[in-house]
């Protein structure tokens, strides 16, 4: 049996070593001998299928490797599209291995401090723009993605702040900032508000007046302080940081000031030029004049972008939310078994009536589960706290802190516990760059706790009612409820 065996694998390595082949594997029958006795038979379909047989493995992988020898060396040459650039003992084709090789674009951990002091670490790429970074974090921490998140450079030893553009790169930024400065990731829906309501950042009376100076000062007194003109024209190595108590840090004259600071700048004070306004106002006309002149069209470029992306994804009447967000389906367990609600209008129906089933429920706990209406265990006065524009026992001057921060935009807002009334709210909103509040008060009727804004005039039997009811509605207030200010945990 061995011997057989032998004798077939000798005669198997004997053809396949000494039969010709041509460079695609075929057979060049133009070289096979006619006659003698190394001369090849034809094989009868029996003798072609001897599955038996064993192989010569060391004359398949010299065949292979010849075959792609073959095919790379047919490829033609690659021209050089910059032969200029060439020295003149280099060749004006391109070798193969003459390509620079790929290198693998190194990473960086970044750390991101929220509102409430949550942090998290983030590894992020080198050429990450802030923009990416912002979508990251929105995806880790399961927000709305509407566009309005920004990453904040926050300097507390210095009392400055910034929002980083969102095509700044962050390790670029990161590298020139001190050890005790931070990135904050916070809301901020006037970060491209100018583009569309650009009367509010520039007034008409601002405008007519850079008209009728613009060219009436004499160049003599131009050039008699031409640093300090150089320092407000050359922007290229600095930044436009708003000032976060400058009457205690800087003696202010009001607490509406800005400064340039160049980005050698880490701890020291000296070099900073800083700048007041009269009003709120006229500090973001300012800031926003000086982010125009240092960007110009990356701005425009910047705000385009989520409104082209918008506009290639199918109309939602809701924001994009993220991905474990939309992976939530509506479900129906009236039955003995639980089925899916495919029909959007069906899921819509089948989630306002059992909101209105809820109020019902709660209605009745509060009238049967307390003995007083106003006993602070219902469900009425305690529902809110799992919202995200309740900010709960914060000061007036807190509140006005946390509205400036994140945009002073037409009905922005938030709702706290009033100091004053231990048993009232208030609605804090802001209109045409102004900060009001409005005090919610509690009101008995049929047995029952209501809340209203209006003097009992509308009623609602829980803060989230009054909300809904106020963002579709203006009533007694100047705008409707648009934007909540939110704090996220990292």
């Amino acid at each position: 049996m061995n011997s057989s065996f032998e004798s077939l694998y000798s005669t198997c390595s004997m053809q396949s070593e000494t039969t010709p082949l041509l460079q695609n594997g075929q057979l060049n029958r133009s070289q096979l001998p006619s006659s003698g006795p190394g001369a090849l038979q034809p094989m009868s379909p029996r003798q072609k299928v001897q599955r038996s047989q064993p192989v010569r493995i060391m004359a398949v992988r010299r065949l292979q490797e010849e075959e792609q020898q073959f095919r790379t060396s047919s490829l033609p040459a690659i021209p050089n599209p910059f032969p200029e650039l060439c020295s003149p003992a280099s060749s004006p084709v391109l070798a193969p291995g003459s390509l620079p090789q790929s290198q693998p674009a190194s990473k960086h951990d970044v750390k991101v401090f929220s509102e409430d002091g949550t942090s998290k670490v983030v590894e992020i790429l080198a050429d990450m723009t802030a923009r990416d970074l912002c979508q990251l974090l929105v995806y880790k921490s399961h927000c709305v993605d509407d566009n309005s998140w920004t990453l904040v450079e926050h300097h507390p030893h210095l009392g400055l702040e910034r929002c980083l553009e969102d095509h700044e790169l962050i390790v670029q930024v990161e590298s020139t900032m001190g050890s005790e400065s931070k990135f904050l990731f916070r809301k901020n829906y006037a970060k491209y508000e100018f583009f569309k309501n650009p009367m509010n950042f520039f007034p008409e009376q601002m405008v007519a007046w850079c008209q009728q100076t613009n060219g009436s000062i004499p160049q003599s007194q131009l050039l008699q302080e031409p640093r300090h003109l150089q320092l407000l024209a050359d922007l290229e190595d600095s930044n436009i940081f708003s000032l976060i108590a400058g009457k205690k840090l800087y003696n202010a004259p009001a607490e509406y000031g800005f400064c340039i600071k160049p980005n050698r700048v880490r701890n020291e004070t000296k070099e900073l030029r800083l700048l007041c306004a009269e009003d709120e106002q006229s500090r973001t006309c300012w800031m926003t004049a000086f982010r125009l002149l240092k960007y110009g069209m990356l701005l425009y470029q910047n705000y385009r972008i989520p409104q082209q992306r918008k506009a290639m994804l199918p109309h939602f009447s809701t924001p994009v939310r993220s991905v474990s967000e939309n992976s939530l389906v509506a479900m129906d367990f009236s039955g003995q078994i639980g089925r899916v609600i495919e029909n959007p209008a069906e899921a819509q129906s089948a989630a306002l009536e059992e909101g209105h089933a809820w109020r019902k429920r709660s209605t009745r706990m509060n009238i049967l589960g307390s003995q007083s209406p106003l006993h602070p265990s219902t469900l009425s006065t305690v529902i809110h706290r799992t919202q995200h524009w309740f900010h709960g026992r914060i000061s007036r001057e807190e509140s006005h802190r946390i509205i400036k921060q994140q945009g002073l935009v037409d009905g922005l807002f938030l709702l706290r516990d009033s100091q004053s009334n231990p048993k009232a709210f208030v609605l804090t909103l802001c209109h045409h760059q102004k900060i009001k509040h409005f005090q919610i008060l509690p009101c008995e009727d049929d047995g029952q706790i209501f809340f209203s804004l209006d003097d009992g005039n509308t009623k609602f039997s829980d803060l989230i009612q009054l909300v809904e009811f106020y963002q579709l509605n203006k009533g007694v207030l100047p705008c409707k409820l648009k934007h909540h200010c939110i704090r996220v945990a990292l």
